[in-house]
């Protein structure tokens, strides 16, 4: 079942990575340094926002869909979580507009803040839909409305900052109208299923209770990863942050994509074994979603530090290449860890229902981040905050794991992941040896090739992360298809 839902959330995957690569590509392309860090902070903020005020609700909305589905009570369910939902949004509308007016910053950034709230309040509102559908199984709709607005957005996006004088406002504002169009799809179905439901209020206080944490855990997590931001247009300026955010994200969005993909078929199934199947049914299928992860997620994580400088001369605009090159390694590694932990270690405190420590540790990891970004930003630049990312995301992912463990004890396939390690050291071996090629673009190709094909057969031959299995298993699948056709 893991499997097919896997393939099953491909599609979607597939947009967000050609949105995250497209959007790199085209708009450091189309915008200077300066303005690029002024859009890389507005969307810095609006995701901060989103998971302080919004989250804590998508998480129960996921988390006790099957529980409410199995006593009859899915339409109290969704009534709960869409009148909580409006009423929140009408407080961030008129909180965030005020703050708007107050805030000592130019009007282009407050402009761009602007549509970003715009596009927090649709996308949030569209968020409850996609994780009722996931919880529920539903694979095929999810993909379908999710790949819909990420390319809808994205395409809007760019017209816009093409054909408007928005700047960094563009593709803000297109993701705001992506999500609206999305939701007179979504909309519909999702009233008719909370149709007759009642708000309950000690229904939504079990919700709050389980969902703040995670929240706070994410708002912690993202300034882990992102909060760094602010403080280098603070210390170095918004070029410095337009320059950071793109090396940033061809690393962290390459693996963000791998690891929210697994997650998003893993985490509903291992959720809805433990509510079925009790304990040691959620750790089966946990078991096979850490071998998947390391299986893809470790050659793809050195895979980007390997090819640095052609995927930067390649993928960002030239005023960028330089910055994105020194940072991408770095923040391939700590895009590992942050994947390996937010989708594996963290399933200890959500199965054990124990998010409170989840938030602990990310705030104390979030605190480490900017105070080591304190001291490295005027000695080393961009480097530095790269560097304390790294160390902030080693630290959180130790303490997640040993504490975890504590909870609801995770299973670490220690073997499969050494074939795994091992598998990746000959692809990085291999890769290292070639010859440099001047061309940006061939030697990325050229590189890549070398490396997925020296990876792809060193994992065979060692059944990394038991992938002979998955062979025979598309083998029969093949064959049951040939015989029905």
């Amino acid at each position: 079942m893991l499997g097919r839902h896997l393939f099953g959330y491909l599609p979607v995957q597939a947009a967000q990575a050609l949105v995250g690569f497209g959007g790199v590509a085209v708009l450091t392309r189309l915008m200077p340094p300066d303005m690029y860090g002024q859009y890389a902070l507005a969307i810095t903020a609006m995701h901060l926002v989103s998971m302080a005020l919004f989250t804590w609700l998508d998480a129960a909305v996921a988390r006790f869909h099957a529980r409410a589905e199995a006593r009859g009570a899915l339409a109290a369910h969704l009534a709960t979580a869409y009148r909580t939902f409006f009423a929140l949004v009408a407080a961030v509308i008129v909180i965030g507009g005020l703050l708007l007016w107050l805030l000592p910053i130019s009007a282009e950034l407050k402009t761009t803040f602007g549509f970003a709230l715009a596009a927090l309040s649709v996308q949030s509102l569209l968020q409850i839909g996609q994780e009722t559908r996931r919880a529920a199984g539903q694979v095929a709709a999810y993909s379908a409305i999710g790949t819909f607005n990420l390319l809808l957005g994205f395409g809007i996006g760019i017209g816009l900052l093409m054909a408007t004088p928005l700047g960094a406002a563009g593709p803000i504002a297109g993701l705001a109208l992506g999500a609206l169009v999305a939701l007179l799809f979504d909309l519909p179905g999702q009233r008719r299923r909370a149709k007759g439901g009642k708000t309950n209020t000690r229904r939504l206080a079990l919700y709050f209770a389980y969902g703040l944490p995670i929240s706070i855990s994410l708002v912690f997590e993202h300034l882990l990863s992102a909060g760094d931001r602010f403080l280098i247009a603070g210390f170095l300026g918004e070029a410095a942050v337009g320059v950071y955010a793109a090396g940033y994200s061809l690393a962290d969005r390459s693996l963000d994509i791998i690891f929210v993909w697994l997650g998003a078929a893993a985490t509903p199934l291992t959720v809805a074994a433990l509510e079925r199947g009790g304990p040691e049914a959620a750790r089966e299928i946990a078991a096979r979603t850490a071998r998947i992860m390391a299986l893809i997620g470790l050659p793809a994580a050195a895979g980007l530090a390997l090819v640095a400088a052609p995927l930067a001369g390649v993928m960002v605009g030239e005023d960028f290449r330089e910055g994105a090159t020194l940072i991408l390694p770095w923040i391939a590694l700590a895009g590992l860890m942050k994947g390996v932990m937010t989708y594996y270690f963290h399933e200890s405190f959500i199965l054990g229902r124990r998010t409170r420590a989840m938030a602990g540790i990310m705030g104390v990891a979030a605190l480490l981040n900017l105070g080591l970004n304190l001291v490295f930003l005027p000695m080393f630049g961009i480097a530095g905050a790269a560097a304390a990312t790294v160390i902030a995301y080693a630290a959180s992912l130790l303490a997640c794991a040993l504490i975890g463990g504590r909870i609801f004890a995770l299973p670490l396939p220690w073997m499969d992941w050494g074939k795994t390690a091992l598998a990746t050291a000959g692809m990085a071996a291999v890769v290292l040896v070639l010859p440099p090629i001047e061309h940006a673009f061939l030697d990325l190709i050229v590189s890549v090739a070398a490396g997925v094909l020296a990876y792809g057969v060193l994992a065979v031959l060692l059944d990394a992360g038991g992938c002979r299995g998955w062979i025979g298993e598309a083998r029969n699948w093949l064959k049951t298809a040939e015989a029905t056709s």
